[in-house]
């Protein structure tokens, strides 16, 4: 919860955060990038060489849970749903395509084992 408290510490002081995300398939394939938390706005990208995927999300919200949409350069989109742990800058989630694949996302230094 301290964690927590210092990442919206952060944001309503004006800082950015940034951490690692992975986005893996249901394919087995893997797109690597970040996410980014400030008060102006919140999203993440992430890339597997080839195609690119990205999305906002609230990061000030103070549930535990966030939903968002994904949108991809090949024409995929999708909704996420990620449930951060105590420390609010590390968790994970799925991602429901609109080509009916289920993708794993997983942000914070966890990410940094794909």
């Amino acid at each position: 919860m301290k964690l927590f408290l210092v990442f919206v510490l952060a944001l309503i002081t004006g800082c950015d955060i940034t951490q690692p995300v992975a986005v893996i398939g249901d394919n087995g394939e893997i797109f690597k990038g970040t996410a980014t938390a400030s008060m102006s706005g919140s999203s993440f990208k992430a890339s597997n060489g080839r195609i690119s995927c990205a999305g906002t999300f609230d990061s000030t919200s103070i549930s535990n849970t966030v939903s968002f949409p994904v949108i991809c350069s090949d024409g995929r989109k999708g909704l996420g749903t990620a449930t951060r742990d105590a420390s609010g800058i590390t968790g994970s989630g799925t991602i429901r395509m609109n080509d009916g694949s289920d993708w794993t996302f997983v942000f914070g230094p966890a990410a940094n084992a794909f």
